[in-house]
């Protein structure tokens, strides 16, 4: 019985931690697409901040969509790990720029991404929908 109710408290957590993260990235990547991003620009060349607001959408649905439909339930791990890479390359850039206080965003993110492709690989994978 303990150990039903710890998969459920891990259950939950997961789907937090998905929802979080897809609610983020949705948001940062969709801002990242709109028409005018000329202060984002500035520091990175407009193709890149286009590339890495296509990506952080992409991964946004990718944590919840697959799992959600139990459609490839397995995408929403893999889409964490893109979360997470995508979080390493931002820490590298910020430290680069002594952006100390984004490192600590990114790297909460990246820890909650980890956590999620840790989850839903290893412990607690969603099922996908039998026919």
């Amino acid at each position: 019985m303990e150990n039903k109710q710890n998969f459920k408290g891990l259950n939950i957590s997961l789907w937090i931690a998905q929802a979080l993260l897809a609610g983020m990235f949705l948001m940062a990547g969709f801002m990242k697409l709109a028409p005018s991003i000329e202060e984002m620009t500035k520091e990175l060349p407009a193709w890149l901040v286009r590339f890495i607001g296509i990506s952080e959408v992409l991964g946004g649905f990718g944590l919840l969509l697959p799992s959600i439909l139990r459609i490839k339930p397995v995408l929403t791990p893999w889409a964490a790990i893109g979360i997470l890479t995508i979080m390493i390359l931002a820490t590298i850039v910020h430290l680069s720029k002594g952006q100390f206080s984004e490192v600590v965003i990114t790297g909460v993110l990246g820890c909650l991404a980890l956590f999620v492709a840790w989850g839903r690989f290893k412990k607690l994978p969603v099922q996908p929908k039998t026919k």
